[in-house]
């Protein structure tokens, strides 16, 4: 059976959210879609897509409770959630690029194929703010490869009276990360900076410096589901360890951190490479009770004291 007959099969038969959701699910696992980008199953990727579509607040299920999902939809719902579903199978495009809606830290951001879809666990680091490595009240952080600006949003939230810079190469990402700024209202306090690294800011310190930068090695990479290929390859691939510029922030980081300051760098997958490139560097490694892994913490002497050895 063709594409188009699923879909007017879909919205001829079906009438409630339900149905729809059911019928995108079954869809999506015939096309063996792969999720990792806010969701982690076809049921939730169904549950989110119907949501959008229909302009639903993000937790209504926890509001309401599942009676809603009884709701009867008119005709044109049922034609423009059909459609979205047909455009996510057949383009393998992450939900989030085709509907420009991502959630972190409780909170929507705009979101296009300019940047990576958020999905980082700093989102918990953020929510239990830093604890118990970041004692005192930051009052200037730095948020390096901001992308479309999420985590550095939800820090400016999380410590009402800091000042964040918001760094990124791309323009193009620091095109979306002034769309979001401006939707939260936070252009006083978050500053979106075009720079290679540090390279663009000379001269400032910064209490607390987070990242989460391209750091996919060049296996990875080769081996990344159709999905991932929509996001920019220049915030995923960081070299064949992909820690080429986590080294240089390492190196550099001191420089821009105030004295107690602390540097939070997540790298994924490439965890397994750090100890090979950096034989005897004490990080912590965080552990998450929503899932995740592959941040560590790292305070700004104990860098000083590395690399100073290494000289």
């Amino acid at each position: 059976m063709t594409d188009k007959f699923y879909l007017e099969e879909a919205i001829e038969d079906l009438h409630t959210l339900l149905d729809m959701t059911r019928w995108a699910t079954s869809r999506f696992n015939d096309a063996a879609l792969y999720f990792g980008h806010g969701t982690d199953n076809a049921w939730d990727e169904a549950t989110s897509l119907v949501m959008q579509a229909l302009h639903l607040p993000h937790p209504i299920l926890e509001q309401v409770g599942d009676s809603v999902m009884t709701s009867r939809l008119t005709k044109s719902e049922r034609e423009k959630i059909a459609e979205l579903v047909l455009k996510r199978v057949q383009t393998r495009m992450p939900l989030p690029y085709i509907t420009n809606e991502a959630w972190f830290c409780g909170m929507p951001f705009y979101v296009d194929e300019r940047v990576l879809i958020p999905r980082s666990p700093f989102a918990e680091l953020i929510q239990k703010e830093f604890a118990p490595f970041v004692e005192s009240t930051p009052n200037s952080i730095l948020d390096m490869c901001t992308g479309g600006a999420c985590i550095a949003i939800a820090l400016a939230h999380a410590y009402p009276e800091a000042q964040v810079d918001a760094v990124d190469i791309s323009t193009d990402a620091l095109e979306v990360a002034d769309i979001n700024i401006q939707e939260h209202g936070l252009s006083h306090r978050v500053y979106p900076i075009q720079s290679d690294l540090f390279s663009s800011l000379e001269g400032q310190k910064y209490d607390l410096i987070v990242s989460n930068p391209p750091y996919v090695d060049a296996e990875d990479m080769a081996d990344l589901p159709e999905e991932y290929h929509h996001e920019p390859e220049l915030a995923l691939a960081a070299g064949e360890d992909g820690l080429e510029l986590v080294d240089i922030m390492l190196k550099e980081a001191p420089t821009y951190l105030n004295d107690g300051g602390w540097l939070f760098v997540e790298v994924g997958n490439s965890e397994v490479h750090m100890s090979e490139r950096f034989p005897g560097l004490e990080v912590i490694w965080l552990e998450f009770e929503n899932g995740g892994s592959g941040i560590f913490a790292v305070r700004k002497n104990t860098l000083v004291q590395y690399f100073s050895s290494k000289d």
